[in-house]
């Protein structure tokens, strides 16, 4: 029996209508993509006045980690800026470091933060826990050189979309039980944090095309995980499977009605208020997987990426109005 769907927003829906969706990825469909064009940084920084670096780290194998830094120009660095670690989305699978970058520009613009963002390896050439061990070396990198960046080491938020927040989740559980470094906040944007798939927003989302469906979501997963079975899965890698989220920092989670990810994220959410945590999270109505990425010019969009940017100048800005 089909599984009834939650309505997508009508003006979603429109623009929806005349982008080519699939059902299922293979290898074969992953290795074309990979050969799309990636995303052009250059025109986000055109009209900013923004300095840009390029470093690499070593990963704990050895492996060097490009990371890109943008910077306010001319920025006052004496008491420290904020800082917003960015990971990417893509299915854990594709994608890169400028990858939906565009959403944390608007926090460079808005509150001249620093954004670093990660080029972590990608499965299933990389798996286990090679992705999210990627990105905590490039946490630590910014919170060991924060003086150099002019970051605030206590204003550092860790950030990302899709695939890029569940490995937020993931270090943002690493650090934890680590002991560093300190993060002041996450911002989770429609996170795939369960590996299970299990959910009944998973199962409404199968059998279909979509921006992202119950099928392509166990591609990415059967790339990341490899030979692991359930038990052997890490909850750095799979957050949902994490028995403890005490003691997380401050958390933004949101996700759309209309797609797969809506049931584990709001779990998420329940769970850190469970244990005491502070979360915020929002499920847009209508909104389908990255919404707001794929058609920023949406009303439902707009106001989505505005209320993750008030809710970070609350954070960030506690003594200014919004």
């Amino acid at each position: 029996m089909t599984t009834a769907r939650p309505a997508l927003d009508s003006e979603l829906r429109e623009l929806l209508a005349d982008m080519p969706l699939m059902s299922q990825l293979s290898p074969d469909v992953l290795a074309q993509l990979r050969r799309l064009p990636s995303t052009p940084v250059e025109p986000l920084l055109a009209h900013r006045q923004v300095d840009r670096r390029e470093v690499t780290v070593p990963a704990k194998d050895g492996v060097p980690i490009p990371l890109s830094v943008f910077s306010p120009a001319n920025a006052d660095r004496i008491s420290g800026a904020p800082c917003v670690y960015w990971m990417h989305g893509g299915g854990m699978v594709m994608g890169d470091r400028f990858s939906q970058i565009d959403i944390p520009l608007e926090w460079l613009d808005e509150f001249g933060a620093v954004v670093v963002s990660v080029d972590y390896r990608l499965a299933p050439e990389a798996t286990g826990t090679a992705l999210v061990d990627d990105c905590y070396q490039g946490l630590l990198w910014v919170a060991e050189h924060a003086a150099e960046l002019g970051i605030d080491p206590a204003r550092i938020v860790v950030a990302g979309a899709s695939a890029g927040g569940g490995l937020a989740a993931g270090v943002t559980l690493l650090a934890r039980d680590l002991g560093a470094p300190p993060i002041a906040a996450q911002m989770l944007i429609c996170p795939m944090l369960d590996h299970r798939n299990a959910s009944t927003s998973s199962r409404q989302y199968a059998g279909g095309p979509g921006v992202w469906t119950r099928e392509m979501n166990e591609f990415g997963w059967r790339c990341l995980l490899g030979d692991l079975t359930d038990d052997e899965v890490p909850a750095y890698v799979s957050p949902a499977l994490a028995d403890d989220l005490s003691g997380l920092p401050t958390t933004y989670i949101d996700t759309g009605s209309a797609e797969v990810f809506r049931d584990e994220d709001t779990d998420y959410a329940t769970r850190i208020w469970a244990a005491g945590g502070q979360a915020e999270l929002h499920v847009w109505a209508g909104g389908f997987h990255g919404f707001d990425a794929l058609y920023p010019q949406a009303r439902i969009s707009a106001t989505a990426r505005r209320t993750r940017t008030e809710w970070l100048a609350r954070l960030l800005l506690p003594d200014s109005a919004t």
